[in-house]
């Protein structure tokens, strides 16, 4: 699954930025560190030769089991075989069985990996994982040219070109999907609910994805959206609201933070967000069965103080809510210092690190789950909301709701320790007599984006101790 929770760590080092008088500048010191360390900021957890080779004596005979039918194979099978091909489909067997974010990566596939991190890439601009054998959009990015040509999450890509995709590989149909900027392909999309394929011509363009977008909204109510969590996420989120004070015509009276469709990321970025608006206690912490796993992440940190203090706060969450985003809302719920307002998220409460295998290749390996300040892990359930509100304005929401894939829907998934009972995630489902209106009503009331109409409706309605009460004390 294109969905990634990293850490960034050097060595034994850690490095604890205090901000004091210059907030901004010491962030950017932060950013700095960072990318002068590793500029994709995932965790490169340093894996030695005698490590790597030793073997527990109880596996030999499953060794030689596996030995025995690569012989089988490359003596029998009806094409010759290379060595290669065999061992990688080993590994790839091996990794799949433990869960659908663990992976082996190769040159090609760092480097997508890479990009993604990065934010900087030519291509539709999509979130897609592997459903059995079907290539399955789980969120367009925000303004990428898969969201301006109309794909939803939740749709199935079948063919692209014409060409049959299904049953195959998905790093080769991401690659294919990916492209120089300007040039096209076209998508044939199975959407459920519709009785017919849907085929869509999507030029490809540089995903330049601006992490963090920001506009203000009558009322002075500030709207940042944030998009992913690549780097320096935390520095653009505080401009932002530098910028937002800077265009109201007076005191801010609201902000909605909008992290819908939004995968994920830099866990450390999801830390620098929350603690631009906590001024104490814990943010996320991680736990691991491998030595140096096992982290706590606190506020004051990296920013001190809150930037928006007295400000009620609004956060906007949906399906596509992943892993760095679910770091953030649960920080936010926990302390009490936002009301989280959309749909369940996603639910990807597990942590991924890079052990590198050699000059180019790496093993992405699920090293530990997070957890939110008052100790509940996101893993299956996903952070609810405190008011759950349809994307009415969507004339397929209703469709999309009912074949929505999650995290506890993906074959292999962790399980939460808790037991999740699945009464609770079926609560989505319940009918709210608030929320009735059609998307045909909507669009006649100039309303497009119900979600946050509401959001900023609410913000307008009621006072800041209402909305999101202060830290606990």
């Amino acid at each position: 699954m294109l969905l990634v929770d990293v850490i960034w760590r050097s060595g034994t080092c850690s490095y604890t930025i205090r901000a004091r008088k210059e907030p901004f500048a010491l962030m950017k010191i932060a950013a700095l560190l960072r990318s002068a360390a590793l500029v994709t900021a995932v965790a490169l957890v340093p894996a030695t030769t005698a490590t790597m080779a030793q073997v527990d004596g109880r596996a030999g005979p499953e060794l030689a089991k596996l030995y025995t039918i690569m012989q089988r194979v490359q003596a029998n099978y009806v094409e010759p075989v290379e060595d290669d091909v065999l061992i990688r489909g080993a590994i790839d067997g091996m990794l799949a069985a433990l869960d659908p974010h663990s992976a082996y990566l190769d040159g090609s596939d760092l480097q997508r990996l890479n990009t993604m991190i990065d934010g900087n890439y030519s291509g539709l601009g999509l979130s897609v994982i592997m459903e059995e054998g079907a290539v399955k959009v789980i969120s367009p990015f925000r303004g990428s040219p898969a969201d301006e040509a109309g794909i939803k999450a939740g749709d199935y890509i079948t063919h692209l070109n014409g060409e049959l995709i299904y049953g195959g590989d998905l790093d080769d149909a991401v690659a294919r999907m990916r492209g120089k900027a300007g040039t096209s392909i076209r998508l044939t999309i199975f959407r459920p609910g519709r009785d017919e394929p849907i085929e869509v011509d999507v030029t490809r363009g540089v995903i330049e994805l601006e992490p963090v977008t920001h506009t203000l909204q009558s009322g002075n109510i500030g709207v940042i959206s944030v998009n992913e969590f690549s780097a320096d996420v935390g520095v653009d989120v505080y401009r932002a609201w530098q910028a937002l004070q800077e265009e109201a015509s007076g005191r801010m009276s609201g902000l909605v933070l909008d992290l819908r469709s939004n995968p994920g990321g830099s866990l450390d970025e999801a830390v620098a967000l929350s603690d631009l608006f906590l001024e104490e206690g814990r943010i996320v912490s991680q736990r691991g069965r491998a030595r140096g796993e096992t982290l706590l992440y606190d506020a004051e940190t990296v920013f001190r103080g809150d930037m928006a203090e007295g400000v009620p706060i609004i956060v906007l969450i949906d399906a596509g809510s992943a892993s760095a985003s679910e770091i953030v809302a649960g920080a936010l719920q926990d302390h009490r210092r936002a009301l989280i307002m959309g749909q369940r998220s996603f639910g990807k409460g597990s942590v991924q690190s890079l052990l590198p295998l050699g000059p180019d290749t790496a093993l992405k390996l699920t090293t530990a789950r997070y957890f939110t300040p008052s100790g509940k892990s996101v893993q299956e359930g996903g952070i609810k909301p405190d008011i759950r509100v349809p994307q009415l304005s969507d004339p397929d929401f209703a469709l999309r709701e009912r074949y929505q894939t999650r995290e506890s829907d993906l074959r292999g998934h962790l399980i939460n320790e808790l037991s999740i009972d699945d009464k609770e995630m079926e609560d989505d489902a319940i009918a709210d007599p608030r929320f009735q209106l059609t998307a045909e009503q909507l669009e006649e009331q100039g309303i497009e984006d119900f979600q946050l109409h509401y959001a900023l409706e609410t913000l307008r309605r009621t006072t800041a101790s209402s909305v999101a009460l202060r830290s606990r004390r």
